[in-house]
């Protein structure tokens, strides 16, 4: 249960040793700190436009473009043909595969994200793996830390599992949609193949081609005297 290869292609990351002898999936961000410490060979091979922030610890690929108003603290390792957009922060601990997009007032850190994975417009990814073609849409928050401060844990069917993780936000599994200014608690588990309606606030375990609706109601009242009734 939890294994990752129940809810990521591997195929799809230049980086699956992160994930070798781990049994859980959420094990893989422990990693990232020592295997970018050990394998990141700075360098920047991709087009900057203007002149935005690059650290000397960190790897862009080939194809991928920067815009002007992008940092990139590092250590950080990002794949080719990638768009990092003005106002994307990219923090420490950060693994990127390709064709992926980070975009404006966007936040990451120790996290991963498989290739084609799109977080575009203000999102918050901490502690947290994206799928494959996972996307988040506007808004989205992974949040990544109890209100206690406490450790994380998962609510698994037979029982909550200790992560051991006091920092853990989200697994998202490949292609999954998160809709615009949704929250996602700490640790949560996504499988593949889901839909989260805009608005939704979750936490918990989410089975592969699950859907998770929000229902509101809202009233509409005639407006009288610039005032509602």
């Amino acid at each position: 249960m939890f294994a990752p290869a129940e809810f990521l292609d591997l195929e799809h990351t230049a980086h699956p040793k992160l994930f070798e002898n781990q049994k859980y999936v959420w094990d893989a961000l422990r990693q990232i700190a020592s295997y970018l410490q050990f394998r990141l060979k700075p360098a920047v091979f991709g087009e900057l436009i203007g002149k935005p922030f690059i650290s000397s610890n960190v790897f862009v690929g080939r194809g991928t473009i920067v815009e002007q108003g992008a940092v990139l603290k590092g250590p950080a390792w990002i794949g080719e043909n990638c768009h990092i957009r003005s106002g994307c922060y990219v923090r420490e601990n950060v693994v990127v595969g390709d064709g992926v997009v980070m975009g404006n007032s966007c936040e990451f850190k120790n996290c991963i994200l498989f290739d084609e994975a799109k977080a575009p417009h203000f999102n918050y990814v901490g502690d947290s793996i994206l799928g494959h073609g996972a996307h988040l849409g506007a808004g989205v928050i992974l949040s990544n830390v109890k209100l206690d401060h406490g450790e994380i844990t998962v609510a698994a069917s037979d029982g909550n599992v200790a992560t051991g993780l006091t920092k853990f936000g989200a697994i998202v599994g490949d292609r999954t949609e998160i809709g615009c200014n949704a929250v996602i608690n700490p640790g949560s588990i996504l499988g593949r193949d889901c839909l989260v309606y805009p608005g939704v606030n979750f936490r918990g375990v989410l089975p592969e081609g699950s859907v998770v609706k929000l229902r509101q109601e809202i009233q509409v009242l005639e407006r009288r005297d610039g005032r509602e009734t």
